[in-house]
């Protein structure tokens, strides 16, 4: 399991950050150089084959969207003594939430060949895995690996496919509370859905979706709350589904972890803006674009260990004697700015609760 960040030590739990538009201009800048990596990989790749190892890279949302993990694997890969453009290469290959093009994609870093493929959530380790039976795949998901038949057992995975889940199911309670202390009089809760049947067809995955539905509508009916489920089809036409939960006249929304929300992510949050409803996501990188509350996963703390797989592997190391991990930690983001923006009042308990305010 990785270990935690200085910025996380309970000594100094509680972080203000700055300004957003610091934050936006930081990430801008962080995405064209990702991006600027990623177009110039496969040249460099090509010109130094014989000098670094090349490991391929698939990931089913944007490069934007994995430009705040990034930071995680590099440190992972650092502290195997890997750094990318000087003792490794990476041929990046982004699916921009189009699921469908990863067995596209996947195939392509196999014809390639490479040394290693990493595969960024699910759906993408699901197609890394049909790609190859051969090539070392290191994933790192918000889902379980053994149940989705990656991996045999989590203590030994057997065949070429390891990694690390990061926790996405089992928080609807705790998410729930948080918002219920943002909106006391709440009565109907939306929750903005995949429908995975438009995205997929790996039945392991699609149940695991629909176990997140699930458990959505039990921790609402524990509270007495109504739930307005707005589905996301193959069309991603995220203006119906808010119009819906307009109609039905939701009190707040959830956000569901998805892949497919994460690279769309900059239309879900200004739908929320727009219509004024409160909104609980799963991702830090949600609230630093203007999202009001996130609580889930350290993502770039699973990334730091998938980091560091990848680079026990490239020194000899089979995933089959690799455990999958699970990275538990937790994060609690709360943007004052925007709560502010929506006349919804935090209270100072559940300030001193956050690992993170942004003003």
């Amino acid at each position: 399991m990785a270990g935690t960040s200085p910025a996380m030590t309970p000594n100094n739990r509680f972080k203000v950050t700055g300004p957003r538009s610091n934050m936006s201009i930081e990430r801008r800048r962080f995405v064209l150089l990702l991006g600027s990596a990623i177009m110039a990989a496969p040249r460099a790749a090509a010109g130094q084959a014989r000098e670094l190892p090349l490991i391929g890279f698939l990931h089913a949302a944007t490069a934007e969207s994995y430009a705040f993990d990034a930071a995680g694997f590099a440190q992972g890969l650092e502290e195997q003594g890997f750094v990318e453009a000087q003792n490794l290469a990476v041929d990046y290959r982004f699916a921009s939430g189009r699921l469908d093009q990863l067995a596209m994609l996947a195939a392509d870093l196999v014809r390639r060949p490479v040394a290693l493929i990493v595969a960024g959530g699910a759906a993408a380790a699901l197609a890394a895995r049909a790609a190859t039976s051969t090539i070392p795949i290191v994933a790192v998901s918000g889902f379980d690996l053994v149940r989705l038949g990656l991996a045999a057992r989590p203590d030994r995975p057997g065949g070429n496919l390891t990694g690390v889940t990061f926790i996405t199911a089992g928080l609807m309670r705790e998410r729930l509370g948080f918002l219920r202390q943002l909106v006391p009089a709440m009565t109907t809760i939306g929750y903005l859905a995949e429908d995975g049947r438009a995205y997929m067809s790996d039945a392991m995955l699609l149940r695991a979706i629909e176990e997140r539905t699930s458990e959505m509508r039990a921790a609402a009916d524990a509270l007495g709350w109504q739930v307005i489920v707005a589905e996301i089809g193959s069309d991603r036409n995220y203006e119906a589904a808010f119009a819906k939960l307009a109609e039905r006249r939701a009190d707040a929304v959830v956000v569901a972890p998805s892949e497919v929300f994460a690279s769309d992510a900059d239309d879900v949050v200004a739908l929320t803006l727009r219509d004024g409803i409160p909104a609980m996501f799963e991702r830090r990188a949600d609230v630093v674009a203007s999202g009001l509350i996130s609580y889930g996963a350290s993502r770039p703390d699973a990334w730091r260990q998938g980091g560091i797989y990848v680079g026990q592997i490239l020194k000899g190391a089979k995933p089959a004697d690799l455990p999958v991990l699970q990275s538990a930690r937790l994060e609690l983001v709360i943007n004052q700015t925007i709560a502010n923006s929506l006349g919804v009042t935090v209270p100072p308990s559940l300030l001193a609760q956050a690992d993170e305010v942004i003003r």
